[in-house]
């Protein structure tokens, strides 16, 4: 029983949901701190009554919303991998590794849409938290949410290796850089320049606020001990002329709450119902401080005081900082971030100018690797990619030698398998040429005996004109074969010699393709008798159809794959092989094709890109390795084949006109 393996998405979402818990936690200890939530109003009745419900449930709230919305968003993106993983389709090994090569970064993205956009929704909603507050927090969000994309596409990445891993070997596809490797160091060093700017933007603004905060307060508090009051005139005008001239800001007030709960200020100025609750609550358990918001931005003290014979509660609101104040310190991080990420850009684009350079020395190797031009790189440091450039010149001094030591050594591998093939070939040649001389020593006792009868009849009376016409008739009819017999000797001798010719002979003429076939038949006439195959011969085109190249290459490779054909039925006469030749979109396609058992899979695979042979100990593989490099390298053109077991086999070469 096979063991299901555990899908990609499943695994993401595990990940994905420890380390927002992770993060999570760490926002929920963090996040009152750095804002400097006002005492008593976490997790308190005053929560719940000014925020719907408590800060833990809506962390609770956020962290499960932003958890869900990832696993959904998973399972609905990675539901093709998911399959390919369990099925493993050979054909979709392309697109599988698209999508694991670019989602993590489109993971990158989506989580912070999906945290962002939860957080201040959430929060939007319980109605506690000012656009100010609210801008502030989206600012930090914000930050955290892109150290948990750049921790999670790190995740990721190690999460689709395994795919990328098992489909590598498969794949031909040919790589192009979507995402630059300054985009992907960027999207992984970001977070955390980001975020310590942040960090020490907010945690310096706090800290700050807050000692500014008990300055102003201990401050207002002692103003507010020292008035005195008296029951013959307006309040509001004894506290105005006492503390009017004290007051450090002009934006902060006086005020008062009457018996009747009724709240005077000079300007009309309207006190939040923030701070109304939280003086009403908790400012008596806090020194008499009173807080506007979430934040101490904006803060008061209160005291009460007996006025007319009832209980007044009089107070002075005063603001820390102004919103001018936060745009500084924003504008002031913005512009450390920028300058930051402007160095660290820099830095990024000269380690990757130093790796493109070695990359496109590795893509010069690639694309001459016949004829390597040696160009050694300067080393412009000495760090790791120092001693990656010095590799690379290394490497490339040896690839050169080992190319031009393989280039020696196939060049002798092919010589080796040309003369071994012309030794077999002259077994046969010996065969043929020894009709024709045995012919002509048949037609050379026919003239001896007819020159004797000539001899003989010189002064006979009996012989007439028409006699010496018949005896000269009869020797011209021998040597018209004496001439057929030299003459096919000849080609046959013509065809050997051109066979003899080395393999480096890059010599160029024009040819026939009829011309191309007789010597072809010529030469292979003899091991197709003996094997009793027969070659059926078509000309699709014009036999005089002219090609430009070296004639004894072109029938080597065609008598190679000829005898191979002859090999594939394996001794059993009385066979076929069809030799073809035509033209289709100004090629000449000769066409070689047996019905024999085909060629096994293992075979298929590596015809033409390394030597192997089906003969074990009888082959070595040279004759395709070798008429496919003459193809390619003489006539610039291709060798494909096509194969069916029990069907047989077809070459065609392809030769551009």
């Amino acid at each position: 029983m096979t063991r299901k393996r555990c899908k990609i998405s499943t695994k993401l979402s595990i990940y994905f949901s420890l380390l927002m818990l992770a993060i999570g936690v760490l926002f929920y200890f963090l996040l009152p701190n750095l804002l400097n939530y006002p005492p008593g109003t976490i997790n308190t009745q005053f929560d719940k009554e000014v925020s719907k419900i408590y800060y833990i449930y809506q962390f609770a709230i956020i962290v499960s919303a932003v958890i869900i919305l990832f696993i959904v968003y998973a399972k609905v993106s990675l539901r093709k991998l998911d399959k390919w993983v369990q099925e493993k389709n050979k054909s979709k090994i392309p697109e599988i590794r698209k999508i694991c090569l670019r989602y993590p970064f489109k993971l990158y993205i989506m989580i912070e849409f999906i945290f962002v956009s939860t957080v201040l929704i959430t929060l939007a909603l319980t109605g506690s938290h000012p656009s100010t507050l609210l801008f502030k927090i989206g600012i930090l969000i914000f930050s955290f949410a892109t150290l948990l994309s750049s921790l999670f596409l790190i995740i990721s990445k190690n999460v689709f290796y395994p795919v990328l891993k098992e489909t590598s070997s498969a794949s031909t596809e040919v790589l192009k850089s979507k995402n630059t490797f300054i985009t992907k160091l960027l999207f992984q060093i970001f977070p955390s320049i980001l975020v310590s700017v942040l960090l020490v933007s907010l945690i310096g603004y706090s800290r700050l606020i807050s000692e500014k905060g008990d300055l102003l307060n201990t401050y207002y508090m002692s103003e507010l001990q020292n008035i005195s009051i008296s029951d013959n005139s307006d309040l509001m005008s004894q506290l105005e002329e006492q503390l009017n001239s004290d007051l450090l800001n002009e934006n902060d007030f006086i005020f008062i709450e009457n018996s009747d709960g009724e709240i005077i200020t000079p300007n009309n100025q309207i006190l939040s119902e923030f701070f109304l609750k939280y003086m009403h609550t908790l400012s008596p358990s806090n020194n008499n401080r009173v807080y506007e918001t979430y934040t101490i931005d904006q803060q008061g003290v209160i005291t009460t005081i007996n006025y007319q014979g009832e209980d007044y509660i009089i107070g002075i609101h005063y603001e820390i900082a102004s919103s001018s104040v936060l745009t500084y310190f924003l504008l002031a991080s913005a512009l450390l971030f920028i300058f930051n990420l402007i160095i660290l850009f820099y830095m990024v684009e000269s380690i990757n100018s130093d790796l493109t350079i070695v990359n496109n020395g590795m893509k010069n190797i690639l694309k001459n690797k016949d004829n390597i031009e040696y160009s050694e790189l300067p080393i412009t440091s000495d760090d790791i990619v120092g001693e990656l450039v010095q590799s690379f010149n290394s490497i490339q001094n040896m690839t050169k030698e080992n190319i031009n030591k393989i280039h020696n050594n196939q060049d002798m591998l092919m010589e080796k398998e040309r003369l071994a093939s012309l030794g077999q070939l002259i077994g046969g040649i010996a065969h043929n040429l020894k009709s024709p001389i045995m012919s002509i020593s048949g037609a050379s006792e026919g003239i001896k005996d007819l020159v004797n009868e000539f001899d003989a009849s010189i002064g006979n009376p009996v012989v007439n004109n028409d006699d010496y016409h018949a005896i000269a008739n009869d020797m011209r009819e021998w040597l018209a074969k004496i001439q057929s017999y030299t003459e096919y000797m000849s080609d046959i001798l013509t065809a050997v010699k051109g066979q003899a010719v080395t393999l480096s002979n890059d010599k160029e003429f024009s040819f026939t393709i009829g011309e191309l076939f007789k010597r072809v038949n010529i030469l292979m006439k003899h091991e197709l008798k003996q094997a009793v195959i027969y070659l059926n011969v078509s000309m699709l085109t014009d036999e005089n159809l002219t090609i430009k190249g070296n004639i004894n290459s072109l029938v080597q490779v065609i008598n190679n794959m000829i005898s191979n054909s002859i090999q594939a039925y394996n001794g059993k006469p009385e066979q076929v092989i069809e030799l073809i030749a035509n033209v289709k979109d100004n090629n000449v396609i000769i066409t070689i094709r047996d019905y024999g058992p085909g060629l096994p899979d293992k075979v298929k695979d590596k015809l033409f890109k390394e030597m192997i042979t089906t003969k074990g100990k009888n082959g070595t593989g040279l004759g395709l390795y070798m008429s496919y490099s003459t193809i390619k390298a003489h006539f610039k053109g291709d060798i494909q084949f096509e194969t069916k077991e029990n069907e047989g086999t077809a070459f065609y070469i392809i030769l551009p006109l």
